[in-house]
């Protein structure tokens, strides 16, 4: 995707200028933290109504979600962090208008998350093992395809998520990141992307949020002391 190699840019920027922000603090031993991604998105399933008996259904299916986030440690085991995730899945739904045009089609779905939140860790004196856990906000990037007629459809709606989990340190710069994580894109079926195959129904009065629960984790680099 185009958006992919400017956001790595800005990460790194961003990563840059905390480091340089901790370099110029006197006796600042405060953590920077860049941090890989990796998880399985569960299925969601969705539907949006115009009218009696004109409405559409489907799922989001599973599939596999990653992406890089870099943390700032504000505060002792308080962070902030920015971060951004994306999935690439399927989305099979069914198109009823009325029993006569009823219709079925599989449409290609993209997701990105970009997101800023504070995370809160807790960790024993001499333990390897750091809990976590944390609330963001941001936007989503939806976008929609339909591969049979060749017609997309795209929109940017706002998001929020919900983690919680462990990193385990291997050594004092490198973790294995666990966790579990619940991503939602508000009003974004219907009221942002509209997935009819055919017929009547340019305006959907009906919305429907995207929900998606992850297990999975990732790495974490310390960099920043």
């Amino acid at each position: 995707m185009k958006k992919l190699p400017i956001l790595i840019t800005c990460l790194l920027l961003l990563s840059t200028f905390f480091v340089q922000a901790q370099t110029s603090g006197q006796g600042s031993s405060r953590s920077i933290r860049l941090n890989l991604y990796g998880s399985y998105a569960f299925e969601d399933s969705f539907d949006s109504y115009y009218d009696y008996g004109y409405y559409y259904n489907g799922k989001i299916e599973a599939g596999f979600l990653y992406g890089i986030g870099v943390e700032f440690e504000a505060a002792p085991m308080t962070f902030l962090e920015l971060s951004w995730q994306m999935m690439d899945t399927s989305v099979p739904a069914q198109y009823y208008n009325g029993g006569i045009f009823d219709e079925n089609a599989n449409f290609d779905l993209g997701l990105d998350y970009i997101m800023l939140g504070g995370n809160r860790s807790f960790r024993k004196p001499g333990s390897k093992v750091e809990g976590f856990f944390g609330l963001s906000a941001g936007v989503g990037i939806i976008k929609l395809e339909n591969p049979s007629n060749g017609n997309s459809d795209s929109t940017t709606k706002f998001a929020w998520g919900m983690k919680g989990g462990a990193t385990i340190w291997a050594t004092e710069k490198v973790g294995v990141k666990l966790q579990a994580q619940l991503l939602s894109v508000a009003q974004s079926v219907g009221g942002g992307v509209y997935i009819g195959t055919g017929g009547p129904g340019a305006g959907v009065s009906s919305y429907s949020s995207i929900y998606q629960f992850t297990l999975g984790g990732g790495l974490v680099f310390n960099v920043g002391n």
